[in-house]
């Protein structure tokens, strides 16, 4: 269905506002006609619900040592490749990240091979 003339050329004219008189107008129709394009706006964060579902990064965080805090430690430091005192640190500081931004695979691999240590660990 084509929009009539006068509406292309509201449209027209619509386009070529900054989003500064956009976010005016919406204001100047909503006080003028008594509506509220809220329902709109609520409506966009339900439909990018979807594409945050589908979670694509972890970060793997160091819950607690544990009781094997010196294993825990060596695990950290293969997993991260930091030196000896700066793993302890880590490891001391708990709860802290020990990988951010990766992916599921890796998160899960860090995630055991710290479990195996005797560590508790976070995926988030």
């Amino acid at each position: 269905k084509m929009a009539s003339e006068k509406i292309t050329q509201i449209l027209d004219l619509v386009k070529e506002l900054t989003i500064l008189e956009l976010a005016d107008l919406v204001k100047a129709v909503e006080e003028e006609f008594g509506v509220s394009a809220a329902p709109v706006a609520a409506a966009a964060p339900a439909a990018a619900a979807p594409a945050e579902a589908e979670q694509t990064e972890f970060t793997v965080i160091l819950a607690d040592a544990g009781a094997t805090k010196m294993n825990v430690i060596k695990a950290v430091r293969e997993i991260t490749g930091l030196g000896l005192k700066e793993s302890k640190e880590l490891v001391d500081n708990a709860p802290k990240a020990v990988k951010e931004n990766v992916s599921k695979e890796e998160a899960e691999s860090v995630k055991a091979a710290l479990e195996a240590a005797g560590a508790k660990v976070e995926v988030k």
